[in-house]
């Protein structure tokens, strides 16, 4: 850090003397930024460093009613939207977030452009799947369901599509990837994961770094933003804010390594820490986090943000400094290098700097990162969209497509009794019924509304997939928290008339439903079955004696005892997007062969929280009382409509040097009549170690698409670095001794064919 620091002062005194225009595209980034630096005043830096919601958002707000709640609303006690132009048009501020149209975008860049130095902004928003919190956007399945399709390439298809939809908006950065490792299902944060295996964490959030950011040469890329540091999705009651307390040895092995993957091999251009505290430390004053760890040892290069008002709960919450100025003091000297939201930052951060506890050049640090994502965005020289030519851009049918591919790549088929595929000549009349059955709730959190014509919901899309089949509604409302008996006696009674009955259940995660939505962010659950009079709802309408189907949308393991032993068909559709309705319909008439498989195990009750299948040989070395210590669907799980068979699993070598790659191959045959994709997945298992390693770690996967009767050869690479650990001195080796390798459809192991070999 110090020889940076030292080379920046290099750089510095360079441009000085060479009189270099930051405005000149010509000029290298570096020699811009510190041409730029030069010039600005104390309070133009630090405003650089300040974040505000926009314009229209504060305008919106009801004074009124917001004022008890200022914090989640983002409403500013004493200050309007004209006040945020003004400053705006002083240079004082230099991000903005909830811009949700182009024209309000290009309205603020108008302001910031006309300040003394001209220095453009950078507009976030969460743009978690699909630049969706906008209006007419695409919508793409969440991201727990786009990690279920183990599919890489199609992540960072929709990232990079994400990135050219936001650019067409005057939107720069987006708050994602979300590199989570969620291992507790009460949090209602999991569907903004991608699961509870960090190797596959890492491999999706570097698809998404990757997609979103491209070359960061301008044009279409936007800055990525991985989150939350750290382990917020294992908190201690399954609450989000709620402190985590994990071992330094779980979170360098579990929590870090996607972060630690997206900076060293993606470059992730900037990083948001948790709302929570990590082991007695909140996150947003964790120097061993974001210097020490991320800067010093990983070479983190971008700059981090805070999450939501956090700094300010350093006093507030965690009351680990007397006022707010001493937070933003520990915050700052921390790492922190700009504020998300919020009033009194800049006057008293100027007030830290003239009093002398924070230097400049620790204020000039954080401006120059902040800048050189500024011009390396090319913000500069295209601070403005053309509004007519963006929405060529959004929402186009290639988008579309994406949309609904990935879709139909996320949806788990759980159990099948041989029911599904649908017989459309056999199941005529069909009793529909649940919350999700005709609702837009398939589009998850994160999501605002869209135009109905833009969205499939479940119920649509049946009647367009089996249009002479006669589908019988029975709507139970928008949420599970007002469900009604009447209803419920309704679809009960009409389910005996019916030849199929299809129930649509699960949460619902839509925004501006506020105080009735269960999943999604501060939507933490005590219990994990279906909500409210929806177990009632499944049982009533199964009591019917007709065939009985339950399509669960949700963000999180459902606990779906009952229904597994009783019903002959579940299929978790997460929450699949503005075209998800379609891709269930299509899945379960047959137009489309399943092939997704769980990217977090289901377990039979939340009692058996925490459930992963990357446990740790004593976990379950003695049984529960009441219940099973299997999960009712193991990570990895997921069915099809044709079958798979795995043989002759082979090792390249017997034996390797710690610095030495083995090559697996293993042959998987479609021997079924129906052509499908297959996600092959292979775990190790070192058998011997000085300290404890999980009974099985995933370490590759592979979608194979295989034609009926079809036979491939699949081989995977085992480097040293898919073999490290931490030893008992918190070294990271290749330890000797026997390894086995394991590969087959889940983390089943009867399911699974070994080999092993040695480490000499």
């Amino acid at each position: 850090m110090r020889r940076f620091t030292l080379w920046m002062a290099v750089v510095a005194a360079l441009v000085s003397c060479s009189k270099v225009d930051y405005r000149d595209a010509n000029v290298p980034v570096e020699q811009r930024v510190e041409a730029l630096l030069a010039e600005m005043t104390l309070e133009e830096k630090v405003g650089q460093m300040a974040q505000f919601c926009g314009v229209r958002h504060v305008e919106q707000r009801d004074k009124k009613a917001q004022a008890d709640n200022q914090d989640a609303q983002g409403y500013y006690p004493g200050i309007n939207a004209d006040t945020l132009r003004k400053w705006t048009k002083q240079g004082l501020i230099g991000s903005f977030l909830h811009v949700l149209t182009p024209e309000e975008a290009n309205e603020l860049q108008e302001l910031a452009v006309a300040s003394r130095l001209g220095i453009p902004l950078i507009l976030g928003i969460d743009a978690i799947h699909g630049n969706c919190l906008a209006p007419d956007n695409t919508a793409y399945p969440t991201s727990i369901g786009q990690a279920c399709s183990f599919d890489t390439e199609m992540a960072y298809k929709i990232a990079r599509q994400t990135a050219k939809e936001m650019r067409a908006m005057n939107m720069h950065w987006t708050f994602n990837p979300n590199v989570d490792v969620a291992r507790d299902a009460r949090w209602g944060r999991v569907g903004e994961t991608f699961g509870e295996d960090p190797y596959l964490v890492s491999e999706m959030g570097l698809a998404l770094v990757r997609g979103y950011q491209g070359d960061m040469q301008g044009g279409d890329d936007v800055l990525a933003c991985i989150k939350h540091c750290i382990a917020d999705s294992q908190p201690v009651n399954g609450a989000n804010h709620a402190p985590s307390d994990i071992s330094e040895r779980t979170l360098l092995e579990v929590f870090l390594p996607p972060y630690e993957r997206a900076i060293r091999e993606a470059s992730a251009g900037s990083l948001m820490t948790a709302h929570n505290e990590i082991n007695g430390v909140p996150c947003h004053k964790s120097k061993w986090l974001m210097e020490d760890l991320m800067r010093d040892e990983y070479g983190f290069t971008g700059f981090v943000v805070s999450d939501w008002m956090d700094i300010e709960r350093i006093h507030s919450l965690h009351k680990c400094a007397e006022t707010r100025k001493e937070a933003y003091y520990q915050s700052i000297m921390a790492g922190m290098d700009m504020h998300m939201h919020g009033l009194h930052w800049n006057d008293e951060v100027v007030e830290l700097v003239r009093e002398g506890r924070i230097p400049e050049s620790r204020i000039d640090e954080s401006v120059r990162r902040i800048l050189t994502a500024k011009f390396r965005l090319g913000l500069f020289e295209n601070p403005f969209c053309d509004v007519d030519e963006g929405r060529k851009v959004r929402l186009c049918e290639e988008h579309r497509q994406t949309a609904l591919e990935s879709a139909r790549n996320s949806i788990v088929l759980l159990k099948n009794d041989g029911i599904l595929p649908l017989d459309a000549a056999k199941y005529r009349r069909i009793l529909v019924t649940g919350i999700n059955a005709d609702d837009h709730n398939i589009m998850g959190d994160w999501a605002g509304p869209q135009k109905p014509e833009n969205v499939t919901t479940i119920l649509e899309g049946l009647r367009e997939i089996a249009p002479q089949s006669e589908f019988v509604f029975v709507d139970q409302g928008l949420t599970p928290k007002r469900m009604t008996e009447a209803n419920v006696n309704r679809a009960a009674q009409l389910a005996r008339t019916a030849d199929l009955n299809i129930v649509v259940a699960g949460e619902t995660s839509v925004r501006e439903r506020k105080g009735l939505k269960t999943c999604g962010e501060n939507q933490d659950r005590a219990e994990i079955h279906l909500y409210g009079l929806q177990q009632e709802l499944v049982r009533r309408v199964a009591a019917s004696g007709k065939p009985t189907i339950l399509v669960v949308v949700t963000g999180r393991p459902q606990a779906l005892v009952w229904e597994h032993e009783n019903l002959p068909a579940i299929l978790c559709a997460w929450e699949p997007g503005m075209l998800g309705g379609q891709a269930v319909a299509e899945i379960l008439y047959g137009k489309v062969n399943p092939s997704a498989k769980l990217a977090i195990t289901f377990p039979r009750s939340e009692g058996q929280i925490q459930m992963y299948y990357n446990h740790k040989p004593s976990h379950y070395r003695h049984g529960l009382q009441d219940m099973p210590n299997r999960p009712l669907y193991p990570f990895g799980h997921g069915l099809s409509y044709t079958s798979y068979e795995y043989s002759d699993l082979t090792l390249s070598k017997s034996e390797i040097a710690p610095d030495e790659s083995i090559e697996a191959s293993v042959t998987v045959t479609n021997t079924g009549k129906r052509d499908g994709v297959e996600i092959v997945q292979l775990y190790i298992r070192d058998c011997y170690s000085e300290v404890t390693r999980p009974v099985l770690e995933l370490k590759g996967f592979e979608r194979v698409a295989l034609k009926a009767g079809e036979s491939k050869r699949v081989s995977f690479t085992l480097t040293p670095q898919k073999l490290q650990y931490y030893n008992l001195d918190m070294e990271r080796v290749v330890e000797p001794g026997e390894y086995n390798v394991l590969v087959g459809p889940s983390s089943r192991k009867k399911e699974l064919l070994k080999a092993s070999f040695v480490v000499k």
